[in-house]
């Protein structure tokens, strides 16, 4: 393992400065900033995880450190594109890893692996694994793709075989990948024997199979990791990864200054001045799969009136929400996936920004009457919105009381809640605001599956407590869409019934985008070999070192 050396450097200057001429110019050994820490990296956010188990858990936080330490079938490149991890080959047609009905799936194993306490990995693990999500008593937070596998078979220790009821082409993503929010495999020594996994000790401290391994979860103060001896790949060039919970952005920034952490990922677009004046920090912009948006709750009264939600949406002013908070980041459009994405739909148009007669107009049709105080009132009920949103962020805070101006410029009062973002995200079997419905509005973002597949968060089957319809928006035809998407494994054919859920959505406002997000890497000039993909940031690790 490569170690930084002074003493040469030294050396090397004590022998040119007694020579005249030819001396060869100094080599730079260790690191250029003193607060670095040679081979540990330290990196920092807003808000604790729930637990340390992906099969659990979702937060974008844990994604990052599930990547780093957890047992995947297929990660991903620096394109977006899938690789073998545990599996040996990426299954498709051309290879029979997918049969020719599309409805049974072969995964080939890799041998030799290890998990991260020395047992070894077979197929066992992944049909424990997927039994696990398939029992309803665990608390997954979706079973979508999951609840179509009717059989299992286990031909040898290093051959998994999925029969499907019908294909389905999102697969690859769902079924133990890092990308987005699904579960890892998890090691059947470790939980076949547990009383109940959904509290068992494992989900504090797991054992995977990546490039680290889980040391300590210091809660509300860090998780710490540690390079994974067992790792089949070998070790990485770090020996130390820690997450540091850090109460609000400000103190982010405060810690990046004073060196006390390396690295902000997706960091927030209105601190991008900042970070970029930060001496000795670099600053990554790279396009996104996120997107930051609106969500309407469509279960509760007052948001269920499209020309609400419609209203709602025309007073905010995208384009000064983008340079005012974003600081001139992020893309203004009405569809919710980026031009990043081969998925994008260029059709869907871009609404006007801050249309406060064409939202005072659809009020008006609705049915909501000016009152005192120019606020809107409907058969004794106030236009009052209960709007959701996450704890120690400032810039959240400007967004929120900006759009707070704009709503009462049209007669809408807004009813601000805040919540620490562990409970914000949490599953409703824990209380969790989103999914629990607790909600009128909030304001938070999505990253979308490289996949294309949209119906785990907007099919009707996958409304909490059974997936991330947070918005618990059914429509037929999309839904119908979303069901076709998955049996084609032809590209151009998904790319059609994609356009039909994004121009639905765009329609009907279950959601308002608020822009197409530009992820920002805030990050030690030392740290080097770096080089986030847009879907799974952390996967490609090995050879990061500082």
């Amino acid at each position: 393992m490569r170690r930084f050396v002074r003493i040469g450097s030294i050396a090397l200057l004590a022998a040119c400065a007694g020579a005249s001429l030819g001396c060869a110019p100094t080599i730079k050994a260790g690191p250029e900033n003193a607060f670095t820490k040679p081979h540990v990296l330290r990196m920092g956010d807003i808000g604790d995880v729930t637990s340390l188990n992906p099969m659990l858990a979702q937060q974008l936080t844990l994604s990052r450190m599930s990547s780093l330490t957890m047992a995947w079938l297929f990660k991903f490149d620096r394109n977006n594109r899938p690789i073998p991890e545990l599996a040996t080959v990426v299954p498709t047609k051309a290879n029979g890893g997918i049969s020719r009905d599309g409805k049974t799936l072969t995964f080939h194993l890799r041998k030799g692996v290890k998990w991260s306490d020395g047992a070894p990995f077979s197929a066992d693990d992944v049909v424990f694994s997927t039994r696990m999500i398939l029992d309803p008593k665990t608390n997954v937070l979706g079973r979508d793709g999951w609840d179509l596998i009717a059989k299992i078979d286990e031909p040898d220790k290093y051959t998994v075989v999925y029969h499907l009821k019908q294909p389905y082409s999102p697969f690859i993503v769902t079924f133990f990948s890092s990308a987005g929010a699904n579960p890892s495999i998890v090691p059947k020594h470790s939980l076949e024997h547990s009383a109940d996994v959904n509290k068992d000790p494992y989900n504090s401290k797991p054992v995977g199979i990546g490039p680290f391994r889980y040391v300590e979860w210091r809660r509300g103060d860090r998780v710490i990791m540690e390079a994974n001896p067992n790792y089949f790949r070998g070790l990485p060039k770090l020996t130390r990864v820690e997450y540091r919970i850090i109460p609000n952005r400000d103190t982010v920034v405060v810690q990046l200054q004073t060196g006390e952490i390396d690295l902000w990922s997706n960091a927030a677009r209105a601190y991008y001045p900042r970070l970029k004046a930060l001496k000795g920090f670099n600053v990554l912009r790279q396009p996104s799969y996120g997107f930051g948006h609106i969500d309407f709750n469509l279960t509760h009264p007052i948001v269920q009136d499209v020309r609400v939600r419609r209203a709602l949406s025309l007073a905010i002013d995208r384009e000064v929400l983008k340079q005012k908070v974003g600081r001139g980041l992020g893309i203004v459009q009405d569809g919710l996936i980026s031009k990043a994405s081969e998925f994008f739909d260029p059709r869907i148009g871009t609404s006007k920004a801050h249309d406060v007669a064409s939202a005072n107009a659809l009020l008006d049709s609705a049915g909501w009457k000016r009152g005192t105080g120019g606020m809107r009132e409907k058969d004794g009920v106030k236009l009052k919105i209960e709007f959701a949103s996450n704890t120690g962020s400032p810039d959240t805070d400007t967004q929120i009381e900006m759009i707070r101006g704009w709503w009462k410029e049209i007669g809408a009062e807004l009813d601000r809640k805040n919540y620490d973002p562990a409970l914000l995200f949490a599953l409703p079997q824990n209380g969790g605001i989103i999914y629990s419905g607790k909600f009128d509005v909030v304001v938070f973002a999505w990253f979308l599956s490289p996949s294309g597949d949209l119906s785990n968060l907007y099919g009707c089957t996958q409304i909490p407590p059974n997936g991330q319809n947070d918005v618990r928006w059914c429509d037929k035809k999309a839904n119908a869409a979303m069901d076709a998407f998955k049996l084609t494994y032809d590209v151009g054919e998904q790319k059609k019934y994609d356009e039909t859920v994004q121009e639905a959505i765009a329609a009907q406002v279950p959601i308002y985008v608020l822009q197409i997000n530009e992820d920002l890497f805030a990050y030690n000039s030392d740290l080097k070999n770096f080089h986030p993909n847009a879907v799974s940031s952390f996967d490609d690790f090995m050879n990061v070192d500082i």
